[in-house]
């Protein structure tokens, strides 16, 4: 094997990956050479080739003819609007009779939250402090109640989190869904390069591997056999969503039934943007096809166009709210169709072993990493369906420590919907002069996932609870 191996590697230009293996232990070689069994060095030269010594130039984006893309406008009473009944219709059928499975990228760590651990494990809510997962745990089993069915929930780690990932379901009951309904797999990795191609060794028996992007999700779940497991369930759709997000509506029947209705492949949710430069993507049409543009993309001055009547015209934010046709993401998750996502390139700082055999850690960018972008899969997709969602109600992501995306943003937007949720029955919450309730309130996904489902919840509670600070329902 060890032969073999240096004999491709070598003739790929990529013979470095030995410098010490001779070196190295008995247990270190056998690693190593495991690492190396898993690159795909054909794929690999390619990215090289196009993506490195070629500078990482691809064609310039042209501008010209970009429109908005067209989306399913939120009306004021989703329930009274024949178009929008009528998706939740199909939608309920469809999760009824069990075509509908959970999906979440979880491969990230807390780091930007100062959170030394995996960002599911992070505590975001009011009053009871429930991690991530609980949340998302909690939507999809009181779905399952709610519809009277089994909805698996995917669950997408990586090697830096999947032990810890497996080990705080087991610890907590798996928040009581049933533990064959919650299925596991690990994102790709690919390695990193130098900027001649190389690959990077970041220690003498190790290369540097990076994760291959939240666009290798589909490969992943190939890969996993996670999607030969949701066809011999009988699902044939996938809702898409990150984890920093604990407002997303998971298992939302006027999303899917829009997404079965369009006969789409892949349908999104558009959140309008607070303002011109968002730091979100863009949801626009291009040549005929449905694209995000990135906002570090897209010119200032498109980010800024407003209609005669003062609205934004590209106000369509992108969120990383999917839902996905399962023989969609087989087809270019397998890549037997030969279609796949593009990689893209990424400048990264990557320890590496120098010259003295010691380890660096570089201050600055030094190694190239390869990742592929979910959203790039939109221009591939048959009659791809965008619908507009309610920020308040939708989307409060927890990214950074302090400031906009933050734990204490995501709170405040937490409390202002339970609080909106009162209001409809009739209860009011006291409020800061921010216009966010001054009392800590918490309605947990297993009373109610959504306004509509919370009226008729507590319009069945015989004794209301008092509306006070540590409200817990």
């Amino acid at each position: 094997m060890e032969m073999e191996l240096r004999e491709k590697f070598e003739a790929a230009g990529q013979g470095g990956v030995f410098k010490y293996f001779d070196s190295l232990c008995d247990a270190e070689r056998d690693a190593l050479l495991a690492q190396l069994g898993q690159v795909d060095l054909k794929e690999l030269g390619g990215l090289v080739d196009s993506l490195v010594l070629g500078n990482g130039k691809s064609e310039a984006f042209d501008f010209s003819g970009l429109e908005p893309a067209p989306y399913k406008i939120l009306p004021p009473d989703k329930s009274s609007d024949p178009e929008w009944s009528e998706a939740k219709r199909v939608g309920e059928e469809a999760i009824r009779s069990g075509r509908l499975a959970a999906f979440v990228v979880a491969g990230g760590q807390g780091t930007r939250l100062g959170f030394d651990a995996p960002k599911g494990l992070f505590k975001v809510t009011p009053v009871k402090g429930k991690s991530l997962f609980q949340v998302f745990a909690e939507k999809i089993l009181s779905a399952s109640r709610k519809y009277g069915v089994s909805i698996p929930w995917l669950v997408m780690t990586s090697h830096i989190n999947d032990a810890r990932t497996r080990a705080f379901f087991e610890e907590n009951n798996f928040f009581g869904l049933k533990k064959e309904d919650v299925i596991f797999f690990k994102q790709g990795l690919m390695p990193a390069v130098t900027p001649r191609g190389e690959i990077i060794l970041e220690e003498k028996g190790k290369i540097a591997m990076t994760p291959d992007g939240h666009g290798g999700c589909l490969r992943a779940m190939f890969r996993s056999g996670a999607l030969e497991e949701l066809k011999r369930r009988g699902i044939d759709c996938i809702s898409y969503f990150q984890v920093d997000n604990p407002l997303v509506n998971i298992i939302d029947p006027y999303f899917l039934g829009f997404h079965i209705l369009g006969k789409s492949e892949m349908s999104s949710k558009m959140i309008p943007k607070a303002y011109p430069l968002e730091k979100v993507g863009h949801f626009c049409m291009k040549d005929g096809k449905l694209c995000v543009v990135e906002y570090s993309d897209l010119p200032k001055s498109y980010q800024e166009q407003r209609e005669a009547d003062g609205r934004l015209r590209f106000v369509a934010g992108s969120v990383a709210i999917h839902i996905l046709d399962r023989g969609f993401v087989e087809r270019l998750g397998g890549g037997a169709s030969g279609e796949g996502l593009p990689f893209h390139r990424a400048d990264k700082k990557i320890p590496f072993v120098g010259e003295d055999g010691n380890v660096v850690k570089p201050d600055k960018p030094n190694g190239i990493k390869f990742e592929m972008f979910v959203f790039d899969a939109l221009p591939m997709a048959k009659d791809p369906v965008v619908i507009e969602g309610a920020r308040g109600d939708e989307f409060s992501p927890v990214k950074n420590a302090e400031g906009v995306d933050s734990p204490a943003t995501c709170k405040a937007d937490q409390k202002k919907q339970f609080a909106r949720w009162l209001a409809s029955v009739g209860k009011s919450v006291p409020l800061d002069a921010d216009g966010i309730p001054s009392i800590d309130l918490e309605i947990s996904p297993l009373f109610a996932s959504c306004g509509e489902d919370f009226v008729s919840a507590w319009n069945s509670l015989e004794t209301k609870p008092d509306i006070a600070d540590g409200m817990y329902i």
